[in-house]
């Protein structure tokens, strides 16, 4: 990354785990922001140790657990229904990032041939008793062996970017299509928290993604974004914790409100809380 287009974006608190303070630098080429400075692969893994990281958990234990698990429930249909619309017959999927492996195993109940790679063991494990597979890694992956490759906000947290994108051209088929799923800073609640903006989970998030970096991404390695579709629960859910960590509680109607008015700005602007990004490939 060239250091000469990188300047200071905003000063983020890790208010989940190690409550250290991290700087968002803004790569004005790209139009992205790098967390700085970042974690060691060793150090990487102790930012993810919390019983409170709750995509790593199928608990149950809050209302706001229970709430976050029933509007994933309604998710996971969305994501079938998106990948059957785009795909007309079933294929292989391949899901970088599968946690505790819900989708996998929605999509596996309606008749797709599925694999996961997930670096938590623990959320691994919980993945494997509900019968879904599971790769040790990409590398190990034979070229072009997916009709569809989703990582749902996992493009975020992997530490080599650009490794990543051309990892994901490889293990596509030529007609296979990548679903991406990231925050946008851009979004009018990211702007409503500033550094209080729980999407910036740092330094757990260690690129934080516009429209304009994920198609100059995507391009320089010959694929094509073809359709930006809007993540709507996301803003409510962000809401509720940014409330959390700029007052101390979550306030739920300050939070209802604050997803409302960015869901309608998003439907204007286009800037949702977050993006369904759908790639496809234009050379092999």
């Amino acid at each position: 990354m060239d250091n000469s287009k990188l300047k200071i974006y905003e000063t983020v608190k890790d208010f989940s785990v190690s409550k250290q303070t991290f700087g968002l630098y803004h790569d004005t080429k790209l139009d992205m922001l790098i967390t700085f400075p970042k974690p060691t692969e060793i150090e990487l893994p102790s930012y993810y140790e919390s019983e409170d990281y709750i995509s790593h958990t199928d608990s149950k234990r809050s209302m706001f657990e229970k709430a976050y698990h029933y509007i994933k429930t309604i998710a996971l249909k969305n994501k079938l229904a998106l990948i059957n619309e785009l795909h007309s017959g079933k294929g292989s999927l391949l899901d970088i990032g599968a946690g505790t492996g819900e989708f996998l195993n929605v999509a596996k109940q309606n008749g797709w041939k599925v694999l996961g790679v997930e670096p938590n063991q623990k959320a691994k494990e919980n993945a494997i008793k509900k019968g879904v597979p599971f790769a040790e890694n990409t590398t190990i992956l034979e070229n072009n062996s997916f009709d569809v490759v989703t990582m749902w906000h996992v493009l975020e947290h992997v530490p080599d970017l650009d490794f990543q994108i051309k990892e994901l051209k490889r293990l596509l088929k030529p007609n296979g299509t990548i679903l991406i799923a990231v925050p946008n800073f851009k979004s009018y609640d990211a702007k409503h928290y500033g550094n209080y903006w729980a999407a910036y989970d740092v330094p757990r998030h260690l690129w934080h993604f516009s429209k304009t970096s994920i198609k100059l991404l995507f391009d320089k390695q010959g694929m094509k974004l073809i359709k930006v579709l809007p993540m709507k629960f996301d803003a409510f859910y962000v809401a509720l914790l940014s409330e959390k960590y700029r007052k101390g509680k979550m306030n739920i109607i300050s939070a209802f409100l604050v997803g409302l008015k960015s869901n309608f700005l998003g439907k204007r602007n286009s800037e949702y809380s977050s993006h369904i990004y759908v790639i496809k490939n234009t050379k092999n």
